[in-house]
């Protein structure tokens, strides 16, 4: 086999792999939110406040990667719940700043326990000492992987 066939071979299996990973990563995902109590949308939000300090719609928009009605829909109904607060943007009156409450706080807490929860559980049964060593290992190549595709260090 020459260097061009091998680099072809090569590509092939990293083709394989990264879809592999995408599908994968993604049925893990949204198996663990599926014991979510609260719409995603909304649980996402909580997540951008708590993880980011205060943001406007339009910024949750753009991060979420919704539409800013979509993300509007999802703060009214964090809002009229308790779980954020607005105040005058210092910078620009026409914006208002969300910031998450101690109800909201409270409230993301148990559902990321919920999920963490649930995933433990699962690693408990399915997997033995060994294979949860390997996957602990694998977190570390995952979190680099991410920061590559986000731009992160």
């Amino acid at each position: 086999m020459d260097d061009e066939d091998a680099r072809g071979e090569g590509e092939a299996h990293g083709q394989a792999l990264a879809e592999d990973l995408r599908q994968t990563i993604g049925e893990l995902v949204r198996a663990v939110r599926a014991v979510d109590t609260m719409p995603p949308g909304e649980a996402a939000v909580l997540g951008f406040l708590d993880r980011g300090g205060p943001l406007t719609t339009a910024d949750l928009a753009q991060r979420r990667h919704v539409t800013h009605q979509s993300a509007a829909k999802s703060v009214k109904e964090l809002v009229s719940g308790g779980l954020v607060r607005t105040e005058p943007h210092p910078g620009d009156g026409r914006k208002l700043l969300l910031h998450i409450t101690d109800a909201g706080r409270a409230r993301l807490d148990r559902e990321r326990a919920q999920r963490t929860g649930a995933l433990e559980a699962a690693l408990h049964d399915e997997f033995d000492a060994e294979e949860r060593r390997r996957l602990r290992d694998g977190v570390a190549l995952l979190s680099r992987l991410t920061a590559r595709l986000t731009g992160g260090t």
